[in-house]
């Protein structure tokens, strides 16, 4: 431990923690910040009370807190322990707490005073995840507020070091420089039509054929890994192929980071996931793909979706550092070193691209109303804060005020998903809590490659799920928190659905006609699944794991048949009745009836008397809504007075004008065209309809006749001419006018106040465009003197001034102007 890098500033480090409130470390991969320096702290008695350290991955906060322990010469549990999801080992006598996945949020949230804790060390904070970001904005608030002994440090080999300082301004900033050993770099990047799986199975075989020692290989994702093991299956058999990925039990997870048997040697293939905080032993090869896999979340679709990107300039440095852990190695990427150099230095905070209900629960729990309450290293982004809260609210959790309910207070004491929170909580009302826990474990834990949920509950009743004593475990803890006991034969699988569907409201799913593995959501997108599978037929399902994907469908890769009738039944409040009234097309007349729906799905409908005139003009509001703009009738000069009316309302905004684009229009049908539609009965007396009189009045007075002064349709030139002004929102107001038009004009004409300039489009006596131009006395002083030359030759009948400036303007020739 004495050779680790970190101890060349050790005394720094603990005089900085006994001395500062806070503290910010970089320390390169293998320094022993994760490991050395909590174990010095625990040691040398540095802090009275007990030290919380986040670690970000479970893998790492179990292998941590076993090496810390054996350090110590004890088991986990004593003076060194661990947390994570479903798991605890601590004792009385812990004094530093390896925990993970929201735990340390859990904990402030129970206990916002942390009594009994001294010291948070918030461990490989690059990794910027929602958990760490959180719960170091309310350590923040807990210091300001209510513990200003409490401690707090932030490390990592690969810190956004200036904001870092930014948000932690007071703090102390201590670097331990240099890797434990050195590595040679190897740029091997593939051609454009090389396969990632046959590059990298080829780089490995060639270090493994010619250099010592194990090798770690960095791939974007399962499917990469699985790829690449299948071709590496010739290699010599005293080398060993290991996949590494969050997915995997903790005994396969063991076995790549142990070392190799004797007389063997390793190949790990492991995601990000072996980045950070994890020393594989024998490790002193590493081949890098650049590449990882980022979800980023779906505002509109509230579906994530999977990116494979390039990895950023710290990630790389990450990885690098997997090869100097233990002895000097070698790092080949598959990619240039110009294409690192183009990568942003971090990559993006998770909480900048994901879906935020958890988040948004927890800062309702916490009282931070607004985002802006709060100290943050990135805010989080208000529409996505404003699209979780709507969620929320349609699961229940939170009331109309933005305050917890009854489920809301539920899910913050669970500490589960705000989606899991939702089911529990209807899981406890219909008095079926065993099946409600079964479930939510089963969601937590999800078996790989089984789309028909059903599957896997069957499973775990029969004792033959693939994590059965995992899930089995946290569904009694799950119990134990809502005062009851599990009883597997209390589970009831007729239930799962409904119970699925309280979780996914949005998700409910229904058939599309005649089109097999093809459904609509409730929340109005598509999903689909393989027509292989045996769900693909069903007419309603619940979708638990859907993927965005390149196409207008998510690819759904979990799902369950839901029994529409069943969830009537147990959860009516689901379901309203509407009539509507909507012009049918295909017969080409209109149809009143009274559905049933869900969400954006018709579960049922019943016809309806003929409709009333008022009923008509719904119906084609909502033919016109459906269709768009495009079927009223718009003649040119129509169109061009809505982008008259759009320019005023961008170039003077002070003045209160109504949102004029097509999403507002279509959505304000009832106050601007309804008042036109009187007597229309048919799509096809749409036409008769004078688009440019509704629109005029949707102006309202005074705007109406303020904006013929303020913007003109025309401009009357020096001659007596009047010429039409083009206007085009997003671009300049334009006059296409004969250069002898404008003779005697000493600037550009303004409208609008004052603050725009027409644009000149200077024409010659044959109507072709000359020049066009903002600033007509800069064109007279320069640009003129080209032209007028020109024209001379090529119009020698019309009069070309030597000072057009002060020349009478005129649409006369010579001849004409001497007559």
């Amino acid at each position: 431990m004495s050779q680790l890098p970190i101890e060349g500033v050790m005394p720094e480090l603990l005089s900085g923690v006994r001395d500062c409130a806070q503290l910010i470390l970089k320390a390169a991969p293998g320094a022993g910040k994760s490991t050395h320096f909590p174990l010095q702290l625990v040691k040398q008695g540095v802090i009275a009370g007990k030290i919380i350290m986040l670690e970000p991955r479970r893998l790492a906060a179990r292998n941590i807190a076993r090496y810390l322990a054996q350090q110590l010469g004890e088991s986990v549990g004593q003076r060194i322990g661990y947390r994570v999801r479903g798991e605890t080992k601590v004792s009385a006598t812990t004094q530093l707490e390896i925990v993970t996945e929201g735990i340390l949020t859990r904990m402030i949230q129970s206990d916002p005073e942390l009594n009994g804790v001294d010291l948070i060390l918030f461990d490989e904070f690059h990794e910027r995840s929602i958990h760490a970001d959180t719960a170091l904005a309310f350590c923040l608030e807990i210091q300001e507020a209510l513990r200003d002994d409490l401690k707090l440090v932030v490390m990592s080999a690969t810190l956004d070091q200036a904001a870092l300082c930014r948000l932690l301004p007071e703090a102390r900033y201590i670097e331990s420089q240099g890797r434990s050993y050195p590595v040679e770099f190897r740029y091997q990047p593939g051609k454009a039509n090389d396969r990632l799986e046959e590059l990298m199975s080829k780089q490995i075989a060639s270090l493994m054929n010619q250099e010592s020692g194990s090798l770690l290989a960095f791939l974007p994702g399962v499917a990469a890994i699985k790829r690449v093991e299948e071709r590496l299956a010739g290699l010599p058999k005293d080398i060993q192929i290991c996949p590494l990925y969050g997915q995997l039990n903790f005994a396969q997870q063991q076995m790549a980071i142990q070392p190799a048997e004797p007389g063997k040697r390793k190949v790990v293939l492991a995601t990000n996931i072996a980045e950070t905080s994890l020393t594989i032993e024998g490790i002193r090869l590493v081949v890098d793909s650049g590449l990882e896999r980022v979800a980023k979340f779906d505002l509109k679709s509230g579906v994530t979706r999977l990116e494979q990107v390039r990895i950023a300039k710290s990630s790389a440095e990450q990885r690098a550092g997997r090869a100097g852990r233990l002895e000097a190695g070698i790092c080949v990427r598959l990619y240039s070193e110009s294409q690192l150099n183009q990568q942003p230095d971090v990559p993006p905070a998770e909480i900048l691209h994901s879906d935020l209900a958890n988040l948004a629960l927890e800062l309702t729990q916490w009282g931070a109303q607004d985002v802006n309450d709060l100290l943050w290293l990135d805010t989080p982004p208000k529409s996505a804060i404003e699209q979780a809260r709507s969620l929320l609210r349609s699961l229940h959790l939170l009331d109309e005020k933005g305050q917890l309910t009854q489920a809301g207070s539920l899910a913050v004491t669970l500490g589960v998903e705000p989606r899991i929170a939702a089911m529990l909580s209807t899981a406890k009302a219909h008095q079926c809590i065993d099946t409600g826990v079964m479930v939510a474990a089963l969601l937590e834990e999800p078996e790989r490659n089984q789309v028909d949920f059903s599957h896997s509950v069957h499973r775990f009743k029969q004792g033959k799920h693939a994590k059965q004593p995992l899930v089995e475990q946290r569904a009694r803890t799950l119990a134990k928190k809502l005062l009851a006991d599990l009883s597997l034969s209390r589970c009831d699988e007729s239930l799962v659905a409904v119970l699925l569907s309280s979780a996914f409201p949005d998700r409910i799913a229904k058939a599309r006609d005649n089109q097999v593995g093809r459904f609509l959501l409730a929340n109005g997108h598509g999903g689909e699944m393989r027509m292989e599978e045996g769900l693909s037929s069903c007419d309603y399902i619940v979708a638990i794991e859907l993927m965005r994907s390149h196409s207008d469908s998510s690819t759904i890769f979990s799902a369950i048949e839901l029994d529409i009738h069943q969830l009537e039944q147990m959860c009516p409040d689901a379901f309203i009745d509407l009539d509507v009234v909507d012009w049918d097309e295909q017969k080409g007349r209109l149809v009143a009836e009274r559905q049933q729906k869900l969400g954006k799905l018709i579960v049922s409908k019943v016809a309806l008397p003929e409709p009333s005139n008022e009923k008509m003009t719904q119906a084609l509001l909502n033919f016109i809504r459906r269709k768009g703009l495009s079927v009223l009738n718009w003649t040119p000069k129509s169109i061009a007075e809505l982008e008259r009316f759009r320019c005023a309302a961008d170039w003077l905004p002070e003045h209160n004008w109504p949102q004029l684009s097509d999403a507002a229009l279509l959505e304000q049908l009832d106050v601007w065209l309804e008042p036109y539609l009187t007597g229309v009965s048919s799509v096809k007396a749409l036409g008769k309809v004078d688009v440019l009189a509704a629109l005029t009045a949707f102006l309202g007075w005074p705007l109406n006749q303020e904006i013929e002064e303020w913007l003109p349709t025309h401009y009357t030139l020096p001659t007596g001419t009047k010429k039409a002004i083009r206007y085009q929102q997003g671009q300049e107001p334009v006059l296409s006018v004969r250069m002898q038009e404008v003779f005697g004009e000493q600037t550009s004409p303004q409208i609008a106040l004052g603050r725009k300039t027409i644009v000149l489009e200077l024409l010659s006596p044959a109507q072709r465009p000359l020049q066009v131009t903002r600033d007509l006395a800069s064109f007279w002083q320069g640009a003129y003197k080209e032209v007028q030359k020109e024209m001379k030759g090529r119009y020698p009948k019309h009069v070309w001034p030597d000072d057009p400036a002060t020349h009478i303007a005129t649409t006369k020739t010579k001849r004409q102007l001497k007559q």
